[in-house]
């Protein structure tokens, strides 16, 4: 498999992949359906996107009777990770405080948003031992 550093998924392919890891194996059908609730896509669209995330490595296929089962070969959390990384260093020179700091200045913020905010710097200050 290809490294997972090296891999570059556009918008579009985004979209399926969040099709993917919400319904786990799909034809090119339901995935096609999925997407038609949120764009107007044709099938033969979609199809042609499948076969291109299959040839890089990013979507895996297998044969059910007539009909092919497409699966993210990529998980969720790790293209989040290496996706902000990319990000981060491109939009904040590298700094995630410049983009929290962005985050939280542009962005309304519930009360629970700021608990969860609170307790994730508070642990990442107890991973440092501070």
């Amino acid at each position: 498999m290809e490294n997972i550093q090296s891999i570059k998924p556009t918008e579009s392919e985004l979209e399926i992949l969040q099709i993917l890891w919400q319904l786990g194996k799909a034809t090119v059908r339901q995935v096609n359906d999925e997407l038609l609730k949120i764009k107007e896509v044709g099938y033969t669209t979609t199809l042609k996107l499948l076969q291109i995330m299959h040839e890089k490595h990013i979507v895996s296929r297998t044969e059910e009777g007539r009909y092919h089962l497409y699966e993210a070969a990529i998980g969720e959390e790790q293209t989040q990770q290496l996706l902000l990384g990319k990000f981060v260093d491109a939009t904040f020179r590298g700094s995630a405080m410049k983009l929290v700091m962005q985050m939280l200045g542009n962005q309304e913020v519930s009360v629970d948003e700021l608990e969860e905010i609170k307790k994730l710097i508070a642990e990442k200050e107890k991973s440092l031992g501070l």
